[in-house]
């Protein structure tokens, strides 16, 4: 038996959204197709020449101003779910410039940058779904349109990235000629078959191992209870309660 280790949700946030900002950065440079999900930011930023990152937090503000509108409501972990698309937009756009030099000359390096990045970008998605933060507008969208129309979320979810993945091809044929594929390659089929497999792998050691709490108790009421996907979450008060590992 052992005692987990308490961790804060804070930093596990910040962290996970280093994480996926690097992991994403690596995947695009590896160039053999990004997931569903961000590949439509990817081919518009291509076409109309604004960065990676930029183009995902502006999309990602689309996204939310539509979900207000389809809900006919507005909370404040919107506005905190679009801080957190471009904080990650930032430090995207600072990691695809750090790994510019990187070599991806040869397809075996292209495997190797790509299997590094999917598999770094699950365990960053396991990270921030045990923090009570907002996420990404794509994740705070499926949970809380999925949950107004009483839409199974896995559902949903297919359905979502579906969509996107339709978009993507749409965007970039439409932009750069029929037949030509821009951030979508065999490596978005790979992520797609793969990337849930991986997140409940990384979610069950985490949980495991590991106990999140809110370290800023103002900040944690400020966000609604839903947001807490991770199953070791402490209580508000930060008062210590080790949990033993069967």
């Amino acid at each position: 038996m052992m005692k987990r280790i308490r961790i804060p949700q804070e930093a596990i946030y910040l962290v996970g959204l280093v994480l996926m900002a690097f992991s994403v950065a690596l995947t695009a440079k590896a160039d053999l197709g990004l997931s569903m999900v961000v590949a439509p930011a990817y081919v518009l930023a291509a076409r109309i020449g604004i960065s990676f990152g930029r183009a995902e937090y502006l999309l990602q503000a689309l996204l939310l101003l539509f979900m207000s509108l389809l809900l006919r409501r507005f909370r404040l972990s919107y506005l905190f779910s679009f801080l957190t698309a471009f904080l990650y937009g930032l430090v995207l756009d600072f990691f695809v410039l750090l790994l510019a030099g990187l070599p991806a000359g040869t397809l075996p390096l292209r495997i190797v940058w790509f299997v590094a990045g999917m598999i770094l970008t699950a365990f960053a998605v396991a990270l921030m779904f045990r923090a009570y933060l907002s996420p990404q507008a794509y994740d705070l969208f499926v949970r809380e349109v999925s949950s107004a129309f009483f839409c199974p979320i896995d559902r949903f979810k297919f359905g979502y990235d579906s969509v996107s993945a339709l978009l993507s091809l749409i965007l970039s044929f439409s932009f750069f000629g029929f037949g030509n594929f821009v951030g979508i390659g065999w490596g978005t089929l790979i992520a797609a078959l793969c990337n849930g497999f991986i997140i409940g792998f990384f979610g069950r050691f985490l949980d495991r191992r590991f106990e999140f709490y809110p370290a800023l108790p103002p900040l944690f009421r400020l966000f609604p209870s839903d947001a807490l996907p991770g199953e070791n979450v402490a209580p508000a008060s930060g008062e210590k309660n080790d949990v033993d590992h069967v």
